[in-house]
C-alpha cells in the first residue's frame, strides 16, 4: 500500500493496478474509492490507474483544513509523486479539486474528465433547477450533517442515486460514515458549496472534459448546457449514462485522450464523442 507523505506530515494512502498511461482517480471526498469499482476496474484495462483517500478520510491522516485549496496541493504532491502527466478522472468535489490542480500544474495533469457534478461552481447552477443552486437547499443539508450525519448521507446518496433500494442504500451510508467523519464532511461539504472554479476550469481550456448523463437533480442537464456558455473551450458531452451503468463511455473518453498524447490518430475518435456544443 503505497503512501506519500505531505510536507504538514499528513499521509496520504493510495492504490494502483493495470499498465500503461497514467490515470488518477479523485472521487468525492465522502466515497471510498471501491463505490467506482466497476469504473476503476474498467480503466485499469488499459490504463496504470491510481487511487486515493484525501487527507483525513478512508486510511490517510492528516489534520485540516478540509477544503478544496488543500485537497488540490495534496493532489498536486501525490501526482508529482506517482508519475509523469495524468489524465485525472474526478467525481463530485474531486473535479474542483482536479481542475484547480489542473490550472495550476498543467505539466502534472493533462486533462481532467469530470464524470459526476460540475466543477464549475456557483456560476454553473444559478437560475436553475439544479438542487445544488438552492442555498436553502444546501444550508438544510450542511445544518443536517452538523446534527444527523448518518441522515444526511441517506438524503444526499438517496437523492442522487434513486435507483438504490433501501439494503444498497443502507450499505453506502455505513460505508461512507465509517470513510468520512462527521467533522472531516461537514467542512469539505461547506469548501465545496463556497467553491468557485471559473476561472480555473476557463484556464484549462480544452483540456476539460464534463461528461453529463443528466439523471442527477444536484446536477441536471441544464447545468451542462449552461456551462457550454461559461467554459466554451471545454468538452461538454450529453451521454447517455453515469459513471456507475456506463464506465465504458467514461474510458473511451480516457482512451482517445491517452492515445492522443502518444501520436495516436484516436485523438480524432476521442473528439468526435464531443457531441453537441
Amino acid at each position: 500500500m503505497p503512501i506519500t507523505q505531505l510536507p504538514d506530515g499528513a499521509e496520504i494512502h493510495w492504490d494502483e493496478r493495470g499498465k500503461g498511461p497514467l490515470v488518477v482517480v479523485a472521487t468525492q471526498f465522502f466515497s471510498p474509492p471501491w463505490v467506482f469499482e466497476q469504473l476503476i476496474s474498467v480503466l485499469a484495462e488499459a490504463h496504470r490507474t491510481v487511487t486515493y483517500d484525501p487527507r483525513g478520510t478512508g486510511r490517510s491522516t492528516g489534520a485540516g483544513p478540509y477544503d478544496i485549496e488543500t485537497d488540490a496541493a495534496d493532489l498536486v504532491a501525490l501526482l508529482e509523486a506517482v508519475g509523469p502527466a495524468a489524465v485525472v478522472v474526478s467525481l463530485g468535489d474531486g473535479s474542483n479539486r482536479a481542475v484547480h490542480a489542473a490550472a495550476s500544474r498543467p505539466d502534472l495533469i493533462g486533462a481532467v474528465v469530470c464524470t459526476g457534478g460540475n466543477p464549475i461552481g456557483p456560476a454553473a447552477v444559478e437560475g436553475t433547477d439544479a438542487l445544488a443552486g438552492s442555498e436553502s437547499v444546501l444550508q438544510a443539508l450542511v445544518s443536517m450533517m452538523d446534527t444527523d450525519y448518518r441522515g444526511a448521507l441517506r438524503t444526499m446518496l438517496g437523492t442522487a442515486n434513486p435507483n438504490f433500494d433501501e439494503e444498497t442504500l443502507r450499505r453506502r451510508v455505513d460505508a461512507t460514515s465509517e470513510n468520512c467523519p462527521q467533522d472531516v464532511a461537514v467542512a469539505r461539504m461547506r469548501s465545496w458549496i463556497a467553491d468557485d472554479a471559473l476561472e480555473a476550469s476557463r484556464a484549462l481550456g480544452d483540456r476539460l472534459w464534463i461528461l453529463e448523463p443528466g439523471g442527477n437533480p444536484w446536477f441536471p442537464i441544464e447545468v451542462a448546457r449552461r456551462s457550454r456558455d461559461l467554459i466554451p473551450d471545454a468538452h461538454i458531452l450529453e451521454v447517455e449514462d453515469g459513471a456507475f451503468s456506463r464506465p465504458d463511455i467514461t474510458a473511451d473518453v480516457v482512451r482517445g485522450l491517452t492515445a492522443a498524447e502518444a501520436g495516436d490518430p484516436a485523438r480524432k475518435r476521442a473528439a468526435q464523442l464531443r457531441g453537441p456544443s
